[in-house]
Parts: structure tokens; C-alpha cells; sequence
């Protein structure tokens, strides 16, 4: 029976959070011991080098050399589809147990590494220990429960009703083909693995791009796949830019489909260009701009924690972050003094220590962008808490900024419509309930939403108008971020994603494959 990993809950549970804390530290250690590695793309089951190589630096001390990862192209694109087509002729007629054997066997082997993994994503994308281990048990999470999802379902096989005596008829669901997988930074591991595991457990072959701003895990990952008996050319990596090698994996015939999380923009460009030729399938998942409601029957102690987790957890760098929120007038002057005093509060720094909240943004733009959002927000309204980049000490050295609380902006402006992707929390106020939830609506995007009240009624008339693809109420633990596999399907509706299926949940895998009906005659 599926259960999530639960690594920090566990610990915490029997009492040795202590112990925790020192496998993170010795994971840190062994990572320090491997900076500066070349690392390799793995194709058809071959190390690759190019003759171009790139200094991978850390988002948490820009002169932390990390490693030197190669710079791919067209051609090696070209190259790993032809492996994985190759390969895809013995995976995808393997019985579906043996798939599920080897998504397993990974899934153990990231258990046991997962603080190896953890601390690399520390330094890769930049998260504090807590956010990167769950990084780790999410990927694992995806592994087991699509495992279940195949034998729940019997590999998608269904015996159909016959026509005449006979006759034997039934439902197959099949894999596609080659699949590229294009992953984020952000959950280095848990996206690009989930996305991956989808398309492989269902019996496709995949070529994965991952971030230029986090290689080096994906190059964990592949090992992960190899050592789990993964045969080659099942699992291809081409690392490189994406106007190079993902233009590559999207213009390709003989890609079967797209799995991509990222920005709306890069996303509708893959969704124009992929299908230009014929119709194929596209998995995308394509951000948010997500908003939380807070009324007058709201209990403000809550409603503050589980805003402050979601807008400020992984200093705003996830899809999910909650970037808007609509108080009741009744309560505004209550919750925004909370709130400003608990966002003060936040322990900024090095994400490596122990008690750090808000760690670095993942890279130079995203510091850049953060600057020019906060100039606009002290422009046109008024900021409460934070509003500027921290250059103190060490910390000058990488790209630290402070958690940001933003009142009084038209209820039209830029920053209430645009997905930020940085720690700026927005805050308005409202006299009814169904204008909170027409402000919420009226966006583009439709990923998460929340809300903290006291009535059911007002519980019911959000969750039955609320255009959101996950939506959570008096959620403490955060109020829009946080989805666990099994538990909440992540998909949005709107501009957030093109297919309303949710990754983690019950209709995702069927998304890699087609059906075919068979009837024979006896």
C-alpha cells in the first residue's frame, strides 16, 4: 500500500531530529569533496563529452565552483532520440510488472540517497535542508505510487464486451514512444523524476533536458535509473540551453510527446511548434499566480502561518507560491500586522544552516527581476516588510533578497496579474466574499488557491466557484503550496496547464499512452 516518504515528519515522530540534521550535515561534506567534477550526457547509455564545457556555481556563494557540465546541442538531441526509439522497441513490450520492478528498485535506491541528493540540490538550486529532502521524498512518492497506479489498474488492461460467440475483446492503453521530458529548476528532482516516471513505467522511452541551473542532479537521477537496471536508452540526458537542445526535442518527428514544466510563455511556444505538423500529446504544467482569501470568521493566527509558508517558502520560487492575498476589511488591520511582523521575523541566509527560512534566488535574473518588482511595488503602493536584497556579510556573495509584504496597489496592477517568482506577497481587501472570489478568478492563470473562514457556507461557495485546478481551505501547513503525491493532484486549469490532468493523482499515466482495442476471434 502506498504511503509518502515523510522523511523530516518521521524523524521528528520518533524523537531524533538531531539525527537528521547530522546525516544532512555528512551528506554536505561528501558533496564539498566533489566540486569541481566533470560531469557527462548520457546517451544510449554512453558517457558523452563535448568539447564545450560550463562552470556550474552556486546560487548560495556565486565562487562555489560545483562542477563542469557540457554544453549539448541539435545533434546530440538528435542522437538520444534515435537511442531511446531504439530502445523503446524491447521497453515498451515488456510486461508492465518488470517496469514496475525497475521504477521500484530506483525508488529504494533514492531513499537511500536521499540526503546525497538533498544536499547537491542545496547547492544547486539554492533550498534549505527541509525543502530539499522533500524534494527527494516527492520523487520517491512519484516512483511508488505510479508503481501501484499500473498494478492497481492491471497495466490499463480491460476486457470488453463480445459481440458473438466466440469473440474475445478487450481495451489495451499503449506507450507512445519517445517522450521529451523538459524539467525546471526549482524541484530538481521531484519534477524531473515524476515527469520521467510517468513516461517510463508506461512503457516510453525519454530524451530529458534538464535546468541549466541544476544538471548535476539530473546526472544523480540517471545514475539512480542505471544502478536500478534501467536498460540503456531508456533514460537519455542531454544537458544544454534550451534554444538548442529544447527547440531540438520539440521539433523532432520522431518525439512522441512533451512533458514541461515551466513558464507559460516557453510552454504555448512548445505548444505552437509541436504540434505544427500533426497533433501530439503536450503534459504541461505552466505556473500560477496564486491567491488566498481570508475572512472575518477566519482564524488570523492560522490563516497568517499558512499565507507566510506559501508566499515565502522557497523564497517564492514555486508554482504554487501564494502572491495575492484578499482580506476582509473587518480583519485587515489585524492579519496585516501579523503578518508583517512574522515576515520581519523570517530567517534569511545561507540555506546550508540549520535555521534558515529564506534561502538565495536560483540565479541572477530572478535577483534582477525582484529588484525591479519591489521598485514598482514602493512606486505604486506601499511596502510593509522587506523590499530589499540583502549584501550584508557573505551574504553579498550570492542572490539574497527579503521576504516582501506589498499593500495598496490598484487592484488592476502588474504585480496582482503577473507570476513573479520571487518573495513578494501582495495584499488587498474586500466587503464580500464573492468579490474576493471574482478578484481571485479574474486571472490567467488558474494553479492553486486558498482559503481561511470560519463558515461553511463560505467554504462551499469558494470551492464551488473558485477556478483553480488544487484548491485547499484553513490549510495552516501552507496555504496554496504543498501538494502531496497520492494525496492532491497538481495540475492547473486556465493558463496553469493544458491538460486538467494532475500529476500524483489517478489520471495522470494514462496521458503517456493510446488506446488500442483488440478483438480475436476463436
Amino acid at each position: 500500500m502506498f504511503e509518502n516518504e515523510h522523511t523530516v515528519r518521521r524523524f521528528m515522530t520518533e524523537r531524533v531530529e538531531g539525527q537528521f540534521h547530522d546525516r544532512y550535515e555528512r551528506a554536505l561534506e561528501q558533496a564539498r569533496s566533489e566540486f569541481g567534477k566533470k560531469y557527462f550526457m548520457i546517451i544510449g547509455g554512453r558517457q558523452v563529452r563535448t568539447s564545450a564545457t560550463v562552470a556550474q556555481m552556486s546560487p548560495i556563494d556565486t565562487r562555489l565552483l560545483l562542477g563542469h557540465l557540457p554544453v549539448g546541442s541539435g545533434r546530440h538531441v538528435k542522437q538520444a532520440v534515435m537511442a531511446a526509439k531504439k530502445a523503446f522497441e524491447g521497453w515498451g513490450r515488456l510486461p508492465y510488472k518488470e517496469r514496475v520492478r525497475v521504477c521500484r528498485a530506483a525508488a529504494g535506491i533514492v531513499s537511500q540517497r536521499k540526503f546525497d541528493l538533498a544536499a547537491w540540490i542545496s547547492y544547486e538550486n539554492g533550498k534549505n535542508r527541509y525543502e530539499a529532502i522533500a524534494d527527494v521524498d516527492e520523487a520517491i512518492d512519484f516512483l511508488r505510487y505510479y508503481a501501484e497506479e499500473m498494478e492497481k489498474h492491471d497495466g490499463f488492461e480491460v476486457r470488453m464486451k463480445s459481440t458473438q460467440p466466440g469473440e474475445k475483446s478487450r481495451s489495451l492503453m499503449k506507450p507512445q514512444g519517445v517522450w521529451g521530458v523538459i524539467a525546471p529548476f526549482n524541484f530538481p528532482a521531484a519534477i524531473l523524476v515524476g515527469m520521467s516516471a510517468g513516461a517510463i513505467i508506461t512503457g516510453n522511452t525519454v530524451v530529458v533536458k534538464p535546468s541549466s541551473n541544476t544538471p548535476i542532479v539530473a546526472c544523480k537521477v540517471a545514475e539512480i535509473f542505471k544502478q536500478a537496471g534501467l536498460p540503456d536508452g531508456v533514460f537519455n540526458l542531454v544537458i544544454g540551453p534550451g534554444g538548442k537542445v529544447g527547440a531540438e526535442l520539440v521539433s523532432n518527428k520522431d518525439v512522441s510527446g512533451i512533458a514541461f514544466t515551466g513558464s507559460r510563455e516557453v510552454g504555448y511556444g512548445i505548444a505552437r511548434a509541436f504540434g505544427k505538423a500533426r497533433p501530439k500529446p503536450l503534459i504541461a504544467e505552466l505556473g500560477g499566480k496564486n491567491p488566498a482569501i481570508v475572512t472575518d470568521t477566519a482564524d488570523i493566527g492560522k490563516a497568517v502561518d499558512g499565507i507566510l509558508k506559501a508566499a515565502f517558502g522557497y523564497s517564492g520560487q514555486k508554482c504554487s507560491a501564494c502572491s495575492r492575498v484578499y482580506v476582509h476589511k473587518k480583519v485587515k488591520e489585524e492579519f496585516l500586522k501579523e503578518l508583517a511582523e512574522k515576515t520581519k521575523s523570517l530567517p534569511v541566509g545561507n540555506p546550508l544552516d540549520q535555521n534558515t527560512f529564506v534561502g538565495p534566488l536560483a540565479n541572477e535574473d530572478a535577483y534582477k527581476k525582484y529588484q525591479q518588482y519591489v521598485r514598482m511595488a514602493d512606486r505604486d503602493g506601499k511596502v510593509m516588510a522587506g523590499g530589499s536584497a540583502r549584501k550584508d556579510s557573505e551574504l553579498k556573495y550570492g542572490y539574497y533578497v527579503q521576504p516582501t509584504v506589498v499593500v495598496g496597489l490598484p487592484k488592476k496592477h502588474r504585480l496582482f496579474k503577473e507570476e513573479m517568482f520571487v518573495p513578494i506577497l501582495c495584499v488587498d481587501d474586500y466587503e464580500k466574499l464573492d468579490d474576493a472570489i471574482r478578484l481571485e478568478n479574474d486571472s490567467d492563470y488558474g494553479l492553486t488557491a486558498g482559503i481561511f473562514s470560519g463558515r461553511q457556507d463560505e467554504i462551499k461557495e469558494f470551492l464551488d466557484c473558485i477556478e483553480a485546478g488544487v484548491v485547499y481551505v484553513n490549510r495552516q501547513a501552507s496555504a496554496t503550496t504543498g501538494a502531496m503525491v497520492g494525496c492532491q493532484p497538481f495540475g492547473g486549469w486556465k493558463d496553469s496547464g493544458t491538460t486538467g490532468k494532475g500529476a500524483g493523482g489517478p489520471h495522470y499515466l494514462m496521458q503517456f499512452m493510446h488506446e488500442q482495442s483488440q478483438t480475436v476471434i476463436e
